[in-house]
Parts: C-alpha cells; structure tokens; sequence
C-alpha cells in the first residue's frame, strides 16, 4: 500500500509500504477513502517532534472503509 513517510524535516515521501495486519485482538484495518491534514502535522513536517523516525508513516485525520477487525471487536459496533 502506498502511505506518506516521515524521512526527516521538511522532507515527507508516498512510499510503498507494507499491508497493515490485524496484531492485536482489539484492532481494526481501514481502507482510507478520505483524508485531510491538521496543524499539528505542520510540527511534524518541520522536525519539530523529536520522536520522530526515517520511515515513519504520517497521518491522523482519515475516514474510511472497516475491512477486518480483531477478534475483540464487533463488526455491528463500526456500522
């Protein structure tokens, strides 16, 4: 799949990066349909945060489709 990647300040790339996989019994895998960015990914574009990694991925303000999720959710709670 394609996602946005940190790779150091001022410096963010589509890359292609691995499928997501359900890990824990209380995840969920959600096709993006729709995103949008806010002011705090404006710290993380200037290398403000310094947590930050090369290769992070990037992204907090999405919509979309649920297409798994772990055992510990109920597909009717996401409806």
């Amino acid at each position: 799949m394609k996602a946005l990647t940190y790779q150091g300040a001022k410096d963010v790339r589509v890359e292609n990066v691995p499928d997501p996989v359900l890990l824990a019994q209380d995840d969920v895998l959600l096709r993006v349909t729709a995103t949008a960015i806010c002011g705090s990914d404006l710290h993380i574009y200037r290398g403000k945060i310094p947590g930050m990694k090369d290769g992070d991925i990037l992204g907090h303000e999405f919509m979309g489709i649920v297409e798994d999720v772990g055992r510990k959710r109920s597909a009717a709670r996401w409806c």
